[in-house]
């Protein structure tokens, strides 16, 4: 039996990987820019994947639920406001380095 889970965080890692290679190895400025990009996108899911709990509860706390018993069952929402701010800050990031490389090209060419 294949833990879909398990294939799930392997599958984030592996994506990573191919990220930090593309930025590393990579020479033309468009592709490393690709690579940060999955790089970020890759290590958002794997926060968000860390935070998730199987079969858990929104982060609401119901009425009449004691704090303790909801804790326990409860999704961590903190990853997922981490994760949010993160998305806004790189769609910035690459919007800022997409402009530096399109500069670059004019000033090259």
């Amino acid at each position: 039996m294949i833990d879909l889970w398990g294939v799930a965080i392997v599958s984030l890692v592996l994506t990573m990987i191919v990220g930090i290679y593309g930025v590393t190895a990579r020479k033309d400025l468009v592709k490393k820019l690709i690579s940060l990009t999955i790089l970020g996108d890759s290590a958002n899911a794997f926060v968000v994947a860390l935070g998730y709990r199987i079969n858990g509860k929104p982060p609401i706390l119901p009425s009449g639920e004691s704090v303790a018993t909801f804790a326990k069952t409860a999704v961590d929402p903190l990853p997922q406001a981490l994760v949010i701010t993160a998305v806004v800050i790189g769609m910035a990031i690459n919007v800022l380095l997409a402009f530096a490389i399109i500069q670059l090209r004019r000033v090259e060419a």
